[in-house]
């Protein structure tokens, strides 16, 4: 890793108001709307409560958002010419990847910092190894969707397909159970998105598995581990392996 290459980039993201916005701000605005504010933000859910299970989504929402734009940034930077200007310099390719990398995964941290520490003050309660073992799995799962960003980055060529890949995660969210607990025929299309595998993983630790109900109708089915496991890993291995085609593609066009 180029440590003056990684001071530069992260200077340039952290400065970027927009992009701070929607990477933390947002999600904790979010958080603080459907979690801490509402009165089921104190019910128990597993180790913990509602709104330790809200907290979760929100910063597994923002982590996501920014390894998404950071990695989407680079292959369109790359394309436009900056990647040449760099390779003028002594970093190899993997410095600069390394480099990519570690700009994306401390961007990660604002929103689940900031996220988490909110959730210590206004009510979010779950046991120590909870809060522990959930934090590091949304900051390490995230690095997953930096492919996503990457990916889109490749095909279209803009930072507008960057943009759209970052406005598409709103969907995903959605359909991955980041909001809101979903049920019945939803939730078993849930299972088949790309966030699903992350954010579950993130909260068995609290839920151990157990599914969130709606409403005391609902029944709450257990979820082996290893249903959100093969779900983080087969969208890992699209992602990757895409990201990988097309990179070697636009190479031999060149």
């Amino acid at each position: 890793m180029n440590p003056t290459f990684f001071a530069i980039e992260l200077k340039r993201i952290v400065r970027d108001v927009t992009t701070m916005f929607f990477v933390a701000i947002l999600p904790a605005v979010l958080y603080l709307i459907f979690g801490a504010n509402q009165s089921y933000g104190d019910n128990s859910v597993g180790n913990g409560n509602v709104a330790f299970y809200v907290m979760i989504g929100m910063a597994a929402y923002g982590a996501v958002t920014a390894t998404v734009g950071v990695g989407g940034m680079a292959a369109v930077e790359q394309m436009q010419g900056w990647g040449r200007q760099l390779g003028l310099t002594p970093m190899s390719d993997a410095q600069r990847v390394v480099t990519r990398a570690a700009v994306g995964f401390v961007v990660a941290i604002v929103p689940v910092g900031l996220i988490y520490a909110l959730g210590a003050v206004t009510g979010a309660e779950a046991e120590p190894q909870v809060w522990l073992i959930s934090g590091l799995v949304v900051l390490l799962g995230s690095a997953v969707f930096s492919f996503f960003g990457l990916l889109s980055g490749l095909l279209f060529r803009s930072e507008a397909a960057v943009s759209a890949a970052s406005g598409s995660l709103v969907i995903f969210a959605f359909l991955g159970n980041l909001y809101f607990p979903l049920t019945g025929l939803l939730l078993d299309i849930a299972r088949f998105t790309p966030l699903y595998g992350y954010v579950a993983l993130a909260r068995y630790p609290l839920t151990d598995g157990w599914t969130v109900r709606q409403s005391p109708e609902d029944e709450s089915v257990l979820e082996p581990l290893w249903v959100p496991t093969l779900n983080l890993g087969l969208w890992a291995v699209v992602f990757i392996a895409a990201t990988l085609l097309v990179a070697r593609r636009g190479r031999a066009r060149q």
